[in-house]
């Protein structure tokens, strides 16, 4: 009896170790917040797809490529704010010249900006036809532990736009990221994506409707899906604009599945909101604009 009972001890504490380190293991590849979080209002309404929406400036959070289709300047920016007192807020620049695009993009996630959590972010794009190639170098500073570390990482993109009506896009976020010993071995979370998005009609017409579809493969995790929508009416570059989308999680989650928003739309100026009701967070609401002169 009391070798069959020390064998059973065993296998428990075997069983209890190895949970151990698979928990220890899953913590290491979540890292950091801002590296997940949607790079605009606009996407986040559409449930954090952004791999193949082209052409705005907040592209950079998800594909450096998707900034080939900007015709001349495109600048954005977003805020958020949490019931615990954090502030959540991104913006970026993207300019053409030729067939270049360069983009700089910054997100921070903190009570001030003094003690914030930042994301830095700088891209070159380059097109040929239909086709661009991105490439993304980031800088993330973060207090991980009690330590304040920072990493370096990397994006890579591709993106095939042809004219308006359709894009396919595909990235590889955050290559390397390591934040050092001192941060336990946590890292910027490595994933890949790939999305679809196509125009219905001709979004330089009065009616708009747009659907874009996103699979996501994060690096010790389960793939999952976003489906996002956007429609709405625009009449001499005045119009509203509403959208929906759809996670499927490949977690547990205190987040709704489901996100909404729209666009007051004011000529080449945008303002976006997006909502998601989080259970652990409440009610978050997100706000943005998008300006390309």
């Amino acid at each position: 009896m009391k070798g069959r009972h020390d064998g059973v001890t065993r296998r428990f504490l075997v069983t209890l170790l190895c949970n151990a380190v698979a928990v220890s293991a899953l913590s290491a590849q979540a890292g950091s917040v801002l590296a997940l979080a949607p790079g605009s209002a606009r996407a986040a309404g559409m449930g954090g797809a952004g791999a193949a929406i082209v052409g705005d400036a907040g592209g950079i959070f998800a594909n450096p490529a998707a900034l080939a289709t900007i015709h001349h300047l495109a600048v954005e920016a977003s805020y958020e704010t949490f019931p615990s007192g954090s502030k959540f807020s991104t913006g970026a620049v993207a300019l053409r010249a030729g067939r270049f695009t360069w983009g700089v993009g910054a997100a921070a996630l903190g009570p001030s900006y003094t003690s914030a959590d930042l994301l830095g972010a700088s891209s070159l794009v380059f097109r040929t036809g239909i086709v661009a190639l991105g490439g993304t170098a980031k800088y993330a500073r973060e207090t991980i532990g009690g330590a304040r570390v920072d990493a370096w990482a990397g994006d890579a993109g591709l993106a095939i736009a042809i004219f308006d009506l359709m894009a396919l896009g595909v990235s590889v976020q955050n290559i390397g990221g390591d934040f050092g010993p001192a941060a336990g071995g946590v890292h910027l979370p490595r994933r890949t994506r790939a999305g679809f998005t196509l125009n219905y009609v001709d979004p330089q017409g009065t009616l708009r409707l747009l659907t874009t579809v996103e699979g996501q493969w994060p690096v010790g995790g389960t793939a999952f899906v976003i489906f996002g929508l956007e429609s709405g009416v625009v009449t001499r570059g005045m119009g509203v604009l509403g959208r929906i989308g759809y996670v499927g999680h490949s977690g547990v989650t205190s987040a709704s599945p489901f996100t909404a928003g729209g666009s007051l739309e004011l000529g080449r100026l945008h303002l976006d909101y997006a909502y998601r009701a989080d259970d652990a967070l409440g009610a978050r609401h997100r706000v943005g604009l998008r300006w390309m002169p």
